[in-house]
């Protein structure tokens, strides 16, 4: 019997217990995956310790993982999977530094998959237009804001993001800024990190939520 039951365990572990993916590159149709640590190799629609491939581009892959999609950034940093179908109720992000040192991690925003940087130089989290409406962002009847960039002034909306979540820890009532602009990412800023008591040891950052 005990033979039987650490067999299945076994089992239902390589079907549904990874712990964390990331996207290092891709060939073709075929993604190639960091699994718990070891690298894979996915054909769009295989499946490989629970997590399936729905779709791979040269920038970006879509897995799905206990019936929810992700969105992984080429080169970012490993999300976790232990929370995937948890509450959000987590205390703890860990990220790690991609090319160029930046702290670049899938996530979320009001359900919805997106891809952040971490910016310590911003005040609020800042997405642009574009991604605010690919999202189903309701920004238009927000207090208008100006701003300076490297390319002039520009106008934008200040709004309020119901929940954000990095892995397993959800924040609420985040203040944000929704910017004309392209931009390759929404960049975290202060307004979602001075939630927590931020921590960087060389190419590791850990974000400990705040009481």
């Amino acid at each position: 019997m005990k033979r039987l039951l650490a067999a299945l365990f076994v089992l239902a572990c390589g079907t549904a217990c990874a712990q964390s993916v990331s996207f290092s590159g891709h060939m073709g149709d075929k993604a190639l995956l960091v699994i718990d640590g070891a690298p894979r190799t996915l054909a769009v629609g295989a499946s490989q310790s629970g997590v399936r491939l729905v779709s791979v581009t040269a920038s970006a892959a879509v897995i799905e993982v206990g019936g929810k999609q992700q969105t992984l950034g080429l080169g970012g940093s490993p999300v976790s999977l232990a929370g995937s179908n948890s509450a959000g109720g987590g205390t703890q992000i860990v990220l790690s530094a991609g090319d160029g040192g930046h702290f670049v991690t899938s996530g979320s925003i009001n359900g919805k998959a997106v891809q952040f940087m971490v910016d310590t130089g911003a005040t609020t989290i800042a997405l642009s237009a574009a991604e605010a409406d690919r999202i189903g962002l309701k920004y238009k009847d927000g207090e208008h804001l100006t701003g300076s960039t490297a390319n002039g002034t520009v106008t934008g909306y200040r709004t309020s993001l119901g929940v954000v979540r990095v892995g397993d820890v959800q924040v609420y009532n985040v203040d944000a800024a929704v910017l004309p602009m392209p931009m390759p990412h929404v960049l975290l800023g202060n307004s979602f990190l001075n939630r927590f008591q931020m921590k960087r040891d060389n190419e590791r950052m850990t974000l400990d939520k705040k009481p």
